[in-house]
């Protein structure tokens, strides 16, 4: 029998490509989703923007779509158990969110498909993907690792700063280290004293900002981290009663009281997760799909923070701000 012929009877079996989707049409598709870090108000907020893509692509729930959430803080080893949880539940995928809960979801499964959206790790050096074109595996979503955006960072507080001789940086031990190399190096090319802290949770960010006061440093650059976006009034609350300077990747710690954000929106990174879990549902293989990495990056000021530091920002700086609060 001839390929052509062979897929004609396999049409009127009912097996072909068009019975094939008639056939997923009852089917109810369940989604992971995976995150060590708090269900605060701001997650759930990133996360409507993950449905609301979904379901523009035909996948909503009370429809035909669930949604599996394991979102808490933990240790490596119970974020490892709420992955498998999820791989024991046999999802159609899994969101996994920040490094930690993409670490767990791959130790959990090889199988499951893994659209991650991790602004910490090197996808290609953490062995999640063998190309970022071609993942090769069950794990492909948004990654955010440029190591030069530290630089990028410490270049904005010098700039904000010009006499600026002492730095903070703030990072979480879950996220790894990509980012704090990338600190380190733009520090020393700048003849920039650093001070390197860890915080793996709320609270021990008290603790840290004790240290950087003790050692008094002149400016804060706190990395990308779920724990700290979480608690990004906190540490706006912290920056200001230690009179520390800070800048944050993400958009929102400006508008939460902060001096300066930059980096992309967290709202359109979800959005373009939901369209990658979509085509995931729709079938096609993780491997197939090629890892993205954020083009758009948003500069916000806070100018009622740096009056209230008893800063004055350069002129220089405000121009290049996408964004001012006053």
């Amino acid at each position: 029998m001839n390929r052509r012929n062979a897929l004609i009877s396999l049409i009127a079996l009912g097996v072909g490509p068009l019975a094939a989707r008639a056939q997923q049409r009852g089917k109810v598709w369940r989604v992971g989703v995976l995150r060590a870090a708090p269900d605060d108000p701001v997650f759930r907020a990133n996360l409507d923007h993950f449905r609301q893509a979904l379901r523009e692509r035909g996948f909503a729930e009370q429809k035909n779509l669930t949604i599996e959430s394991r979102v808490r803080p933990g240790k490596p080893e119970e974020i490892l158990a709420l992955a498998n949880e999820l791989a024991r539940a046999k999802v159609d995928a899994i969101l996994a969110i920040a490094a930690p809960g993409v670490n767990a979801a791959a130790k959990a499964t090889t199988s499951i498909p893994i659209v991650a959206i991790d602004l910490e790790s090197d996808p290609v050096a953490s062995r999640f993907a063998a190309t970022l074109a071609r993942p090769g595996g069950n794990i492909t979503g948004l990654f955010l690792d440029f190591p030069e955006l530290s630089g990028k960072w410490i270049e904005l507080l010098k700039h904000g700063l010009p006499n600026l001789r002492s730095a903070a940086v703030l990072w979480d031990p879950a996220t790894g280290p990509y980012m704090v190399r990338g600190a380190e190096a733009a520090s020393a090319s700048m003849q920039l004293q650093v001070l390197l802290l860890q915080a793996g949770s709320a609270a021990e960010l008290t603790r840290a900002f004790e240290a950087m006061t003790a050692r008094k440093v002149e400016a804060l650059l706190a990395l990308s981290s779920p724990v700290f976006n979480s608690a990004r009034k906190e540490i706006a609350a912290l920056a200001l009663k230690h009179r520390l300077p800070t800048i944050m990747p993400f958009p929102g710690f400006a508008d939460d009281g902060g001096l300066m954000a930059y980096g992309p929106h967290l709202e359109s990174l979800f959005r373009q997760a939901g369209s990658v879990i979509a085509r995931v549902l729709g079938g096609t293989h993780p491997r197939e799909i090629p890892i993205e990495r954020p083009t758009r990056f948003e500069l916000t000021i806070n100018l009622k923070a740096a009056n209230a530091l008893g800063m004055l920002i350069p002129a220089a700086l405000r121009v290049r701000a996408d964004r001012l609060i006053e």
